[in-house]
This record gives C-alpha cells, structure tokens and sequence, in this order.
C-alpha cells in the first residue's frame, strides 16, 4: 500500500481503524489455529512413532514366517494356502473433523480370521501355515493403521504450513501497511486541521485590523 496513493479523509480513517480491528482479530484467531493444530500434530506424532515401530515389527515378524513357511511347506504348498482364502479384507472410508481439518477415518473388517475361515485344509497344512497367515493379517492391520495415522499427520502439516503463513502475512505485512496508512492519514488530517487554523486566524486578524 503506497501511502502517496491514501485519500488523507476522516472517512478513510475510520475504514482503515475497522480493517485494523478486522485484520487484529483474524490474527489471534489463526495464531490459536496454529498452536491448537501444532499441540495435535505432536499427540498424533507420538503415535506415529508407536505404530511405525509396530509396523516394523510385524513386517519383519511376516518376512520371517513367510521364508519358514516356504522350507517347510514349500512355495506351492504355501501358494495353495493363500489361493484358499475366500473372503478378503474390507476397509472403509469415513472422515473426522479436527480444528477444522478434514481427516481419513479408516474402519476395516475380515481381516483376522480363525483358521476354519482360512479355508485351506487344517489336515493337510501345518502350524506354521497358520502362524503365517497370523503374522500377515497383523500386519496388514498396522498397515491399515499407519494409513490412517500418516496421512492425518500430513494433512495436519499442510494446515498448519497455510494457516503459519497468513498468521506472518497479517503480523509482518498487512497489519503494518494499515497502520502505517492510519498513522499517515492521522498525521495529515492533522496537519490540515493546523493549515485551516491558521488561515482562519489570518482571516480574522485582516477583518479586525
């Protein structure tokens, strides 16, 4: 805002005295915005580091299974007890709300199943197809989990990014050009206050004299 370009009129006064309490209140109010999203950010952070550790856990877990299960079965005997799975997992998406923040919400279900819902043969497998499917359903459940936890936390960091940047536009641009412009407009309309003072006086001391 060039101040040369500022109308110096009470009215314009007033207009830039209502945007300054307009523009103050928008700031405190993002400010809170920020602190509120960085304190949730930070609470799901901490779960985050829980369920990646989870995660990794149970992958390794799965690995581990998956190359027992192959000596001891066989990659077709362990092919045959995959294709033997009829229902698969389903997952569902909803969403919540957080200060405002949009949010997946991931609810999923058949993903665990007891062993007669495998549908393989319990004769003709042995345990270790069974603590491999185990190990694998745990872990797509993680998965399912750290989804959820990992996008909110990026969704989060967006907002928190866009509402940081209009909390420093309006802190070290806007509200500063606007009371840059009062203070100028204050100044001026003050300055033609004293310019039409003396001028009166003037007036009056030509009409006596």
């Amino acid at each position: 805002m060039a101040l040369r370009d500022i109308k110096p009129t009470r009215s314009e006064l007033i207009n830039l005295k209502r945007k300054i309490q307009l523009s103050e209140r928008g700031y405190k109010i993002l400010k809170m915005k920020r602190d509120g999203l960085i304190l949730e950010f930070f609470k799901i952070l901490a779960n985050a580091k829980d369920s990646r550790g989870e995660l990794l856990k149970k992958y390794d877990r799965a690995v581990e299974m998956m190359a027992l299960a192959n000596t001891v079965e066989g990659a077709i005997g362990v092919k045959s007890a995959a294709f033997s799975v009829k229902e698969v997992p389903e997952i569902s998406l909803k969403s919540k709300n957080i200060m405002g923040v949009v949010v997946p919400q991931i609810e999923s279900s058949k993903v665990r199943k007891s062993v007669v819902d495998r549908g393989y043969g319990m004769l003709g497998t042995s345990t270790v197809i069974d603590e491999t499917a185990s190990a694998f359903e745990e872990l797509v459940e993680s998965i399912i989990e750290s989804a959820e936890i990992e996008t909110t936390m990026k969704r989060l960091l967006d907002e928190i990014e866009k509402t940081k940047r209009r909390v420093n536009a309006l802190e070290f641009k806007v509200i500063p050009e606007l009371t840059a412009a009062r203070d100028f407009i204050k100044m001026r309309l003050d300055e033609m206050e004293r310019e039409e003072l003396f001028r009166m006086k003037k007036i009056k001391a030509r009409s006596t004299s």
